[in-house]
């Protein structure tokens, strides 16, 4: 793990080595992909798929290559199961509203996890709210783990689709997705998957996995802001509405009908933004080069050794202590505020996430304000984890 190919950490805190630990909320960027930005600005900034003239030919070229990898990467069957969204958020909005708008009738339910992120929650609401459908919830227990056994229970004759992250953001928890994909077929039922916390720290294969969908986020995987990607499996993809309107999505366009795209282009409206889509083509090449089975070891190894550092600090609480984690740790420390201690640590240099992360509802199942949340990636260090570790007990001192 070259820490090098990272200009950013070499930036300076209020005088102190920035200790990055806000990795579930964005990563950095490594240089190579930096270099595709300026590259596509300086030399073949283009529209796509429209243009004859050779930039655009290039630069379309280039906005496909970035599909074949990313299908690569996920093992998806075809590039036309790839969709390019402006990220996660973006993506599961365009399935709820899309899937809502084909399959949901009044009195169908959908099915959502209590640990869900909101953007796989209010989304919910919103086409359940427009079809009159019902939103049921699977909960998780005292450790933070899902309550599977419960699933079966909740998904019934009228359920039209059930909607888990793979990882909690606020939590770490991997969740068993392959059981919930199970469950959820043994009905008929199709299964999305919020990977925006999976897909950079472990290897995501979703023929393997059956998922229906799959989306996730370019800048939680060291690719640019305002990327992101919907995989759906083509069969419903072909049978759903779009999403939006206009440019690479029609075929024809009269005022008494239109027809639509093939895929992946029907759920593509407008001018996409080519260049954080090649940045995200050289992020997902920069994680191959490593390898992912690499640096998922390597981030196990780095969670457990802070988790037992923290561990040793009188009145430390964790949030979330399921078997089965990845690199993010939620705590709180005696009756500090997460925000204080927060602010704290910034000011010894280490950047952590306070508050609820966008899942209230896990908040609210612990009875807590929020949380300080550290979470890791492929650069961090066994150091860096020292200093988080130094850094709560100083904050500790000068808060108690």
């Amino acid at each position: 793990m070259n820490r090098a190919d990272f200009p950013i950490l070499n930036e300076k805190v209020y005088g102190k080595p920035l200790v990055y630990l806000d990795n579930a909320a964005t990563t950095q960027k490594p240089q190579v992909v930096i270099d595709a930005l300026n590259d596509y600005y300086l030399r073949i900034n283009s529209n796509i798929h429209r243009g004859v003239h050779c930039l655009s030919q290039l630069a379309t070229n280039e906005f496909e290559q970035a599909r074949e990898a990313v299908r690569r990467y996920i093992n998806a069957a075809t590039t036309q199961e790839v969709i390019f969204t402006r990220g996660a958020t973006e993506s599961i909005n365009l399935v709820a509203a899309s899937f809502g708008r084909t399959y949901l009738r009044e009195g169908d339910e959908v099915v959502v996890s209590e640990m869900e992120h909101h953007s796989n929650i209010v989304p919910w609401q919103l086409v359940c709210e427009e079809r009159g459908a019902k939103l049921k919830v699977l909960p998780f227990d005292g450790r933070g783990e899902l309550m599977i056994s419960k699933l079966q229970e909740l998904v019934t004759d009228r359920t039209r689709i059930v909607a888990v992250a793979h990882v909690s953001n606020s939590l770490g928890t991997v969740n068993p997705i392959e059981e919930v994909i199970r469950i959820a077929h043994d009905h008929n039922v199709p299964v999305l998957i919020d990977g925006a916390q999976a897909v950079a720290h472990s290897p995501v294969d979703v023929q393997a996995l059956d998922c229906d969908f799959y989306c996730f986020s370019g800048h939680k995987m060291y690719a640019p802001m305002g990327i992101g990607v919907m995989y759906g499996k083509n069969k419903w993809l072909n049978e759903m509405q779009p999403y939006q309107g206009g440019g690479e999505m029609i075929r024809d366009v009269t005022f008494e009908k239109t027809t639509y795209n093939d895929l992946p282009f029907k759920f593509e409206a407008g001018t996409p933004s080519v260049g954080d889509v090649i940045g995200l083509r050289k992020a997902i090449e920069y994680i191959e080069g490593i390898g992912l089975e690499k640096i998922a070891a390597y981030e196990q190894e780095l969670l457990t050794y802070t988790t037992e550092k923290l561990a040793k600090i009188d009145g430390m609480r964790f949030i979330g202590e399921a078997a089965h984690k990845t690199g993010v740790i939620s705590f709180l420390v005696g009756n500090i505020h997460p925000y204080d201690m927060g602010v704290l640590l910034d000011h010894q240099g280490v950047a952590v996430r306070t508050g609820h992360h966008c899942t209230q509802p896990v908040m609210t199942h612990f009875g807590i304000p929020g949380t300080v949340r550290a979470s890791f990636a492929l650069y961090n260090t066994f150091e860096e984890a020292d200093a988080l570790v130094n850094a709560v007990m100083k904050a500790k001192t000068m808060l108690s």
